[in-house]
């Protein structure tokens, strides 16, 4: 499974949809992430964090290239 961290559009919003530890476990069941760079920002969670637990880190069109991801964000 491919999963997107998406960084949150909505003015004021400050949930991000994982934190490094979900991301983690995702990863040891066999998932394959990408995170929007500064998805975590305003919950005070580094790019470094999602790379260090095994997400790819990158801009929107790079989270989203190849296709099949299952896309999450904090309000959906």
């Amino acid at each position: 499974m491919k999963i997107a961290v998406l960084k949150e559009q909505a003015d004021g919003e400050r949930r991000v949809s994982a934190t490094p530890e979900t991301v983690k476990k995702f990863v040891a069941l066999g998932a394959t992430l990408a995170v929007e760079a500064g998805a975590g920002e305003t919950a005070s969670i580094a790019d470094a964090a999602y790379s260090d637990a095994g997400a790819s880190v990158g801009d929107r069109a790079a989270t989203l290239a190849g296709g099949g991801y299952r896309a999450r964000r904090a309000g959906a």
